[in-house]
């Protein structure tokens, strides 16, 4: 009399596994392609947000110009919330956590920006800036740097920081 077999054999599970791996070898390079091409389109959308900010920020504030720093164009929730939150150094224009990714603090979306003003002295109204926008792990939360000043134009350096003389994108 045979007896009748329940469940699965070694090979048959061994095989399985293998295809699961090999699915798993395609698709995961694949998988971070594509975060890093979205942290990229994220790093462009802050890149027009700051922009868009400056404008607004040079508006409402025409005696500072463009804001002295990244900071100022930020504000917490709570003081944004009150009708008489926004100041020329708590602008509301952009996200608290967008004005607090620089070098030195958190990446927003894998990338850091720093910002930096051309003022003349000291007291006087900013004229320029320019915005950089560095992967926080170049290779992996993203392979493009950006660029973009106060014309609005942001370009875009794919082996090494974008400058001025970068690609603009399109």
């Amino acid at each position: 009399m045979s007896q009748k077999q329940k469940g699965f054999s070694l090979i048959e599970l061994l095989i399985v596994v293998a295809i699961i791996l090999i699915i798993a070898a395609i698709a995961i390079p694949n998988l971070l392609r594509a975060k890093m091409a979205a942290n990229e389109a994220s790093a462009v959308g802050s890149m027009r947000s700051i922009s868009t900010a400056e404008i607004g920020y040079s508006t409402n504030y025409p005696a500072s110009g463009f804001s002295v720093d990244l900071a100022s164009l930020g504000g917490s929730a709570a003081l944004c919330a009150t009708a008489t939150g926004a100041t020329a150094t708590s602008a509301c224009l952009i996200d608290d956590t967008l004005a607090t990714a620089i070098t030195a603090g958190t990446a927003r979306s894998g990338y850091f920006f720093t910002y930096a003003t051309t003022a003349p002295a000291s007291g006087t109204i900013v004229t320029a800036y320019t915005i950089t926008g560095t992967p926080a792990n170049p290779g992996v939360t993203g392979q493009s740097y950006f660029f973009a000043d106060q014309l609005g134009v942001i370009r875009k350096g794919i082996n090494g920081p974008a400058s001025l003389g970068s690609s603009p994108i399109q």
